[in-house]
């Protein structure tokens, strides 16, 4: 083969091309400044004589070095995989990025939950009966008129533990949870219910006749057993919220706002001399904030009057509008704590509320988190209210009572728990201090509209209605 043709093929990128040799630089020297065997004058990076085009399936446009492909650098093949990246996979990346943000942020935020879970005092309860895996179950929530822990400020506005001492169950809701439909509702007992008491402690020195609130004089599981007895409503788990526990939830959460259609006064004058029992007092209508002492007297007020057509109108239903003011109240809170981001306040709220409230033992943080979130369980506005019917009397032992009304209570009771009671040991009393039956029932109510006016004291519905439709017209309303 002619040294022409050699030249030809080595063109042509069969044989690797040698550069030629210098012949004026000494073996073994390098020239300055230069790689070697990279010809002088050159663009770098080319060859002499011919640059070979990359394939359509390179991933980079590079040039022949050599007879080679040279290698390329790092940002290339950054810049190569970008272009070759589908704006779907792109989309898909950052959609995992984020999720996993998400997933680290929630862990921070439930290991913080459980670090101040650890705060909350617990107690056994012997009382309580475990419900089986997936059924439903009952939760006795309490609201306490302890005074322990209060300020001197508190102590003027709603007296210490010396005229005000030992504790009553200021409310007493129960809370009915079904896990297989992913609901709950709420049965509120009135305070002045006349009951006989259960499991009360030997020195406890009242009369077994007595009012239902009386019984958490000797803890939950006396009040717990009460209920027990007396309506035949089994209970899992019991949650304490002391005196104080709702002013210190709406301070900080900065106050919650309520909308009064008419002015707004507590007016007791059942001793004969008038005052203001719980220190309500809001002078203007509309709109407004209210800072926790204001909605803590607004949550206790049993002598609230309005202000309208130039006089001043007294609550008629009494405890059970004190109830149904309690419950507007706390739909106000959750949805300022549901629309609060703000970690901070979010995290003054959680600090503050773990000291007002105590719990059985046996429930969990991820319960009462459920409770929260998915039954809704502590709002007002979100879920099934009952009340327990009653109607006003005078005992010659206990005074002024709520005596439970035995039809309408057996219909109220079967639909709260959506089928018949369990065994009742100690019926309700009637006013005269009798026992009274709950007649056996499985039907149905309908609505408060649907049901003849009642006659006489009475003071309770007797069936749900939809969220806010038995709420008194001169009740205040979140806004």
């Amino acid at each position: 083969m002619t040294g022409a043709g050699r030249s030809e093929r080595r063109s042509n990128g069969t044989q690797p091309t040698v550069p030629p040799t210098d012949s004026s630089v000494p073996p073994g020297s390098r020239p300055s400044g230069r790689s070697p065997g990279r010809p002088t004058g050159r663009p770098r990076g080319s060859t002499p004589g011919s640059t070979r085009k990359p394939s359509a399936s390179s991933p980079f446009s590079g040039p022949i070095l050599g007879g080679q492909v040279a290698v390329p650098t790092r940002r290339e093949l950054r810049r190569a995989k970008k272009r070759r990246r589908r704006p779907a996979e792109r989309i898909l990346r950052g959609l995992i990025v984020v999720v996993a943000l998400l997933v680290v942020v929630a862990g921070l935020g439930y290991g913080y939950f459980r670090y101040q879970w650890g705060k909350v005092s617990s107690s056994p309860c012997a009382t309580c009966v475990a419900a089986a895996n997936g059924q439903p179950y009952n939760v006795l929530l309490i609201g306490s008129d302890s005074r322990v822990g209060e300020t001197a400020a508190q102590a003027q506005q709603f007296g210490n533990a010396t005229n005000a001492g030992g504790q009553r169950g200021d409310t007493i809701k129960v809370i009915h949870v079904d896990p297989s439909t992913g609901t709950a509702s709420s049965l509120s007992i009135p305070r002045d219910t006349y009951v006989t008491l259960s499991g009360m402690a030997a020195d406890s020195q009242l009369s077994s006749q007595n009012k239902i609130n009386a019984a958490f004089g000797s803890g939950p599981d006396a009040l717990i057993q009460t209920v027990e007895n007396t309506f035949g409503i089994p209970i899992s788990h019991f949650i304490v919220v002391n005196f104080f526990g709702l002013e210190d939830a709406v301070n900080a959460l900065g106050g919650i706002s309520m909308d009064f259609p008419y002015p707004v006064r507590d007016r007791d004058c059942s001793t004969g001399a008038c005052y203001n029992n719980s220190g309500l007092d809001v002078p203007t209508k509309g709109c407004q904030v209210l800072t926790g002492q204001q909605a803590l007297a607004l949550s206790r007020s049993r002598y609230f009057q309005y202000y309208a057509d130039g006089r001043w109108h007294s609550d008629p239903t009494s405890d059970i509008g004190r109830i149904e003011r309690q419950n507007l109240i706390i739909s106000a809170a959750l949805d300022k704590a549901k629309s609060t981001y703000n970690p901070l306040r979010l995290n003054t709220l959680l600090s503050s509320v773990v000291h007002d409230f105590s719990k059985d033992d046996a429930l969990s943080p991820t319960e009462l988190l459920s409770l929260a979130e998915r039954y809704h369980a502590f709002s007002g506005s979100d879920l099934q209210a009952y009340t327990l019917p009653t109607v006003g009397a005078t005992s010659s032992v206990a005074g002024d009572v709520e005596v439970v009304r035995p039809g309408e209570a057996a219909q109220t009771l079967t639909q709260f728990l959506g089928g018949p009671t369990g065994p009742i040991a100690t019926p309700p009393l009637d006013a005269s201090g009798q026992p009274m039956t709950l007649p056996v029932t499985t039907t149905t109510v309908a609505s408060q509209a649907a049901q003849p006016p009642s006659t006489g004291q009475a003071t309770a519905t007797t069936a749900a209605s939809p969220p806010g439709s038995s709420i008194p017209s001169y009740d205040p309303r979140p806004c």
